[in-house]
């Protein structure tokens, strides 16, 4: 958009939009594209003066608001040149509309770019939902929110396709009504209404969309996390690759955000999958570089050292921005993990999730709850997993651990465990979650018990890795995850879109790039309405158990 349209340019977005172009371009990449402003369509005034000089690029979502918008700018440009670029699919009304409007006749072009999803990264995308929580609730509860919902999901999986201009076969999860319901509209769109836009040359083997409910793996979202990318988000919060630093009070006011971008990074890139221990040990050895470099630069004795220095200036601020950065996370984590006593909560959290043994369990989640240093969102945690591991085989044991929550954090809402059950409890999900069903995987998970644990924090996999596996196997079972329409696999696909409504994490982002680096043959991509950390997942479960209660006149 920005390198076919010369010269200086305003460039207008809106909610969503920012994050799109947030995430794959930097403000120094906008300014060497000539860009001088960055407005927000819905606070562009009419009150402001003509700026006549400047070609206006818009790029907004195609939705009924943002029509409106640019029909009320169009009526009095402000501009000398509008160049419209949409993120998705336009309709011929809206078209039509936009036409209407241009009586000054300033709209030199208008274009669907296919980007209707956050790239995070080279292999997961998001849609940034904040009704992130409409997934959990039936269809009667409010049929318009959800419908909202469903529409939005569509749109992105069909600009994600429209992207990577392919025409998909599309499964879903067998046990969610959601799932089915946007695999059903996505299919209807891609191969009725809007069947020629998706008509590209066919490829072999068709790609495989997966469109997966959150609710089948449940555990991923609520485990604390130990390697970087996934932690940073857990403790801290990370939004479009950006992290909010402002609260340490260590950074200049004009620093209280930071990227963590693996385009952008190189460290960032190198370690964003490692474990805690070794992210320490890797930036001891950044910091003792870096004051290598700093040593060299005190050394100026000559006019020739003072010009190697300036040439080399920027370069040395960007490795002081980086060191310091990364240095302030990794403290700032620490600091976190020792105040919530994590690693003794970590290890019965891992062991809740991946090994047997109901009594040792009971036992270490009842001393973690009379626990004084543990916070109240890892007491509520810890009986989360211990319910939806032992849920049917201790009944009166759960209802102590209930019993004790209640009176130990007392401000989560009485309830949310059992909630969580009657959504995502054994009857409710597809797969195997513990790996129960299936005697090969409890022979691996034996093999892996006995051999010894690399490292007891970070045994767990999530769920979408065995479900990858089953794929590159061709072993994805059909009564568990359904074809819709009449559209079938007959060979193992080379490209693989997973969706996961209600939210993806970063612990199944680092299993997409581990995958995808030990299987070259075939392509694995994740996506999903949001991305989540443990809070969020809690927000979202807290929001629906309210409508929920409010909607049966529970409250």
């Amino acid at each position: 958009m920005l390198q076919d349209i010369s010269g200086m340019k305003v460039i207008v977005l809106d909610s969503h939009t920012v994050s799109i172009v947030s995430v794959v371009y930097s403000q120094s990449e906008l300014l060497q594209k000539e860009v001088f402003l960055v407005e927000l369509v819905d606070s562009i005034t009419m009150s402001k003066e003509p700026m006549s000089h400047l070609k206006a690029v818009y790029f907004l979502r195609p939705t009924s608001e943002n029509i409106q918008h640019m029909r009320r700018q169009l009526a009095t440009p402000r501009f000398g040149e509008y160049h419209l670029f949409f993120s998705n699919m336009l309709k011929d009304t809206q078209l039509h509309n936009l036409a209407d409007s241009d009586e000054h006749e300033v709209v030199q072009q208008v274009q669907e770019f296919y980007s209707d999803f956050v790239a995070v990264d080279a292999y997961h995308f998001t849609f940034n939902m904040i009704s992130n929580h409409m997934y959990m609730l039936p269809a009667v509860v409010d049929p318009s929110s959800l419908q909202q919902f469903c529409d939005r999901a569509v749109d992105g999986i069909a600009a994600i396709f429209l992207a990577l201009k392919r025409r998909p076969i599309i499964r879903y999860s067998r046990t969610s009504d959601v799932s089915k319901r946007i695999a059903q509209e996505a299919l209807k769109l891609m191969y009725q209404k809007e069947s020629g836009l998706f008509d590209f040359r066919r490829a072999e083997v068709s790609p495989l969309l997966l469109i997966v409910d959150r609710r089948d793996d449940p555990v991923t979202p609520l485990l604390n996390q130990w390697t970087y990318q996934a932690m940073v988000h857990e403790l801290i919060g990370i939004q479009d690759n950006k992290v909010d630093v402002g609260y340490i009070g260590k950074f200049p006011k004009d620093q209280q955000e930071v990227v963590l971008s693996s385009e952008q990074d190189a460290f960032f890139k190198a370690n964003m999958y490692d474990n805690f221990g070794d992210i320490g040990m890797n930036i001891k050895k950044m910091v003792d570089d870096f004051q290598q470099v700093s040593k060299s630069n005190q050394s100026i004795q000559t006019i020739e050292d003072m010009a190697r220095f300036v040439d080399n200036y920027p370069e040395y601020r960007k490795m002081h921005g980086n060191v310091s950065k990364h240095v302030t996370l990794v403290t700032e984590m620490s600091r976190i993990v020792e105040e919530r006593k994590l690693m003794l909560v970590s290890q019965t959290e891992q062991e809740l999730a991946c090994n047997g043994g109901q009594g040792a369990a009971f036992e270490a989640v009842t001393n973690l709850l009379n626990n004084d240093s543990v916070s109240d969102i890892d007491r509520l945690r810890l009986v989360m997993l211990y319910a939806l591991r032992y849920e049917k085989d201790s009944p009166v044991q759960l209802m102590q651990l209930f019993n004790k929550l209640a009176s130990r954090s007392p401000k989560y809402k009485p309830g949310l465990v059992q909630f969580l059950l009657k959504q995502a409890g054994v009857d409710k999900r597809t797969g195997d979650l513990y790996g129960n069903r299936d005697l090969l995987n409890y022979a691996l998970n034996m093999a892996r018990g006995l051999k010894g644990v690399e490292n007891v924090y970070t045994q767990h996999q999530p769920l979408l890795f065995q479900t990858m596996e089953s794929i590159v196997k061709g072993r994805l079972r059909d009564v568990d995850y359904p074809y819709v329409g009449n559209h079938f696999q007959q060979a193992r696909p080379q490209e693989v879109v997973i969706f996961i409504v209600g939210g993806t994490t970063y612990e199944e982002a680092r299993s997409i790039a581990l995958m995808n680096s030990t299987n070259p043959g075939i392509r694995f991509i994740l996506g999903g309405t949001a991305v989540l950390n443990s809070k969020r997942f809690l927000k979202d479960l807290e929001e629906a158990q309210r409508i929920a209660r409010s909607s049966t006149g529970l409250v």
